[in-house]
């Protein structure tokens, strides 16, 4: 069973390039806001993470465009946390809110690192484990 959430956003003018669609670089700054989400609802966010003496930098990242987003349209993401040792897998999905047409999917892996010596760490903090308990992750 995986984790999973739905965060919910509106395009804005600010985000859209002189084609009046999405700027390619803006879908990073929903998959993090899509991210961040799902961390606060998990109950381990960023700021549990610094406590436990870690942080999971964005290692890699795999984009894939269907369709372009424009001003104003409303979107969901879907997330899902897919594995959490010996990295942090997780994945996307952008849809238009009100039809549900697919746009947009992407997968990003983090690394945890030890926040004082920077050396990477292999297996999940505890308090993340926990949260998990539930969902055999």
């Amino acid at each position: 069973m995986k984790f999973c959430t739905e965060t919910f956003l509106t395009v804005q003018f600010y985000d859209l390039d002189p084609m009046n669609v999405v700027w390619h670089g803006n879908y990073i700054k929903y998959l993090e806001t899509a991210r961040c989400d799902l961390l606060d609802k998990l109950g381990y966010n960023y700021d549990d993470m610094a406590k436990d003496g870690i942080m999971y930098p964005v290692a890699t990242m795999d984009l894939k465009f269907i369709k372009p987003c424009y001003f104003n349209q409303k979107l969901k993401i879907v997330c899902s946390l897919e594995e959490i040792e010996p990295c942090i897998i997780i994945k996307y999905t952008i849809f238009d809110a009100e039809t549900g047409e697919k746009l947009f999917k992407a997968k990003t892996m983090q690394i945890c690192v030890n926040r004082l010596t920077n050396e990477s760490v292999y297996l999940a903090p505890d308090g993340l484990k926990d949260k998990l308990a539930c969902c055999n992750l």
